[in-house]
């Protein structure tokens, strides 16, 4: 019996050391090393993925170059995120996989479950795509700094660029033709008065579009006349233009609607404020105390821009007398923005807390802004910053390949 009890124990020793001599250092990457092991498992999964695409693999030569290449770069961007202290933490990478599952209209419990039914290890997962986060902190760290877009480059992008130009709106206008500037001009100031754009145009536009209030197809700015396009280049729904000299006469345009996938029209308030914040040489007491002394001081009648300079202590605002701008919802804090709702125009709000300090507000308008053009551009700044990354990281990648040592050993 303790023969075959020795048996048995030494057995599983002598396998493990078989399996041990079947996966070997395939590279040598600067303090790091490429095993045998994961440009088998790389193969087999891509192998994997060229079956289930239909699609004719590179021959084996090819494919494990391309694989080595690959450990070779993601290896060495490890490293580098070891050596300059980057991590991703448990609780990030759980927000990741809840995202993940989120995305595939799962729980998370679910997602997990879905993926050992597929035969996955979940906590391999886990692994990998800790490691694609690393990789991509790695790139976003040495990368995104080296892009740099001038005002003159995105210009000439936004003029030229087809994937661009399909993203543009289709504007229908409305159009009043006359003979003559005086007869325009008269136009112009009966619309000043108030009067129907599309009445005038059946009144008094010489145009075929006039026995339709003057309104004209809808179309992309790029496929109007020249004139019309330059006219209503970055211009608002409800704009109405100048005369506008052409052979035919004088035009009066207006952009009537805007329809298209970034089309999109946004509540804006107008608003300024006065924040004073709790120090340790006042308390919260005092300070709310001191900015309802100050609320009240512009109520009677003091200038809210010159109590902003002399007391706000929002560095952003204090010098241009507590003016906010133009802003729309989601971009104030909580308490700020519900107070903002809450205010009507000329209002003054009470004194308010927000994990700022201590405000009170005044709106100072409120308007309905189309935000289309400003979609637009910034898609536009995100493709070419996203064009100009893919260069700069090729090329940062095809640097940190040449620095590096690599040993790539001949296991044949």
């Amino acid at each position: 019996m303790k023969k075959i009890k020795l048996y048995f124990l030494v057995l599983p020793l002598f396998l493990n050391a078989e399996i041990q001599l079947l996966d070997r250092i395939a590279v040598i990457v600067d303090d790091g090393v490429i095993m045998e092991s994961q440009i088998k498992k790389q193969t087999a999964d891509i192998l994997e993925q060229y079956k289930i695409q239909n699609i004719t693999p590179p021959s084996n030569e090819i494919l494990r170059e391309e694989i080595v290449e690959k450990l070779i770069l993601d290896e060495l961007q490890l490293q580098m995120a070891t050596r300059v202290g980057i991590r991703i933490s448990d609780a990030e990478l759980n927000q990741t996989f809840i995202r993940i599952a989120n995305g595939n209209n799962m729980e998370l419990e679910e997602f997990i479950d879905y993926i050992k039914s597929q035969g996955t290890s979940y906590e391999d997962l886990r692994e990998n795509i800790k490691r694609e986060m690393l990789i991509q902190r790695v790139q976003q760290g040495r990368v995104s700094s080296e892009v740099s877009i001038t005002d003159k480059e995105f210009e000439g992008f936004l003029k030229t660029d087809d994937s661009i130009k399909s993203l543009e709106p289709e504007i229908q206008l409305g159009q009043i033709l006359v003979k003559t500037k005086e007869e325009a001009n008269e136009i112009l100031s009966k619309l000043d008065s108030g009067e129907n754009f599309q009445q005038l145009a059946v009144n008094f536009s010489k145009s075929s579009s006039a026995k339709k209030g003057g309104l004209l197809e809808w179309k992309r700015p790029s496929d109007m006349a020249e004139l019309f396009a330059n006219a209503i280049d970055g211009k608002d729904k409800n704009w109405i233009s100048e005369p506008l000299e052409s052979g035919a006469g004088y035009h009066i345009i207006k952009v009537i609607d805007k329809r298209g996938e970034l089309v999109k029209f946004e509540d804006q308030w107008k608003v300024r404020h006065i924040l004073m914040i709790p120090s340790a040489i006042r308390t919260d007491e005092e300070t709310l105390k001191e900015i309802t002394s100050i609320r009240e001081r512009f109520i009677e009648g003091e200038n809210f821009e010159n109590l902003a300079k002399e007391f706000s202590e929002d560095p952003g605002t204090s010098n241009n007398g507590g003016d906010l701008g133009w802003s729309g919802k989601g971009r104030y804090a909580p308490e700020f923005e519900s107070t903002m709702l809450q205010t009507e125009i000329n209002e003054t709000s009470e004194v308010f807390e927000t994990q700022f300090g201590y405000h009170f507000l005044q709106v100072i308008d409120k308007r309905n802004k189309d935000i289309t053009n400003d979609l637009i551009e910034d898609r536009a700044y995100n493709m070419l910053f996203s064009r100009k990354y893919d260069e700069a990281l090729e090329n940062t990648l095809r640097s940190m390949r040449a620095e590096a040592f690599v040993e790539i050993k001949d296991l044949d």
